[in-house]
């Protein structure tokens, strides 16, 4: 049998170490950072491959999933089509984690494919708020649908229950870490 980094391995000799089992960092190996390193690694493929596959599936509709991202986000705020609702250019930012100047040029890029349009914050007139249209709601639609599609093709062979525990997995892991205040740089 042929293992991949993934795969248990066919003999692991046990760590003279408590409450390990193999050499420490090896594939199967429960509790060490070398687990937690090769689960890193494990998920930084998964998302480099759902990203380039949802990349190219939203090509021919003229989107980036930069820009996708920031549609998705446009659309969870109730009324987003309408001035008093929008979100403010900088919230948006905020909430993409990316810096305003590039939050810019995302919406510059939206609101030439006109997904989006710009309007005037009546309670701070150096603000600007970010409406959805409804070619914006169209695009969103689209997005979810290819989303959707590739999570299909990627996790299609995970059993519910698996992806069940995995989602609950990475929502505690993520809990925590935000729990834990901002990272160091």
């Amino acid at each position: 049998m042929t293992t991949t980094p993934t795969d248990e391995p066919a003999d692991s000799s046990p760590d003279p170490r408590p409450g390990t089992s193999g050499a420490p960092g090896a594939p199967g190996t429960v509790g060490t950072a070398g687990t937690a390193a090769e689960l890193a690694d494990a998920m930084t493929r998964a998302i480099k491959r759902i990203r380039r596959q949802t990349g190219w599936r939203l090509e021919p509709y003229g989107i980036t999933p930069g820009q996708a991202r920031a549609l998705r986000m446009l659309a969870h705020v109730p009324g987003c089509e309408t001035p008093d609702h929008a979100m403010r250019l900088s919230d948006l930012a905020d909430k993409l984690h990316i810096a305003p100047r590039s939050a810019t040029t995302v919406v510059d890029a939206l609101e030439e494919a006109g997904l989006v349009e710009r309007s005037p914050d009546p309670a701070d007139r150096r603000a600007v708020r970010i409406l959805l249209t409804e070619a914006g709601r169209a695009a969103v639609e689209r997005i979810g649908q290819v989303r959707d599609e590739v999570a299909q093709e990627y996790f299609g062979e995970v059993s519910p229950a698996d992806e069940e525990v995995l989602l609950r997995v990475l929502r505690s892991a993520e809990a925590r870490f935000l729990a834990a205040g901002p990272p160091r740089r």
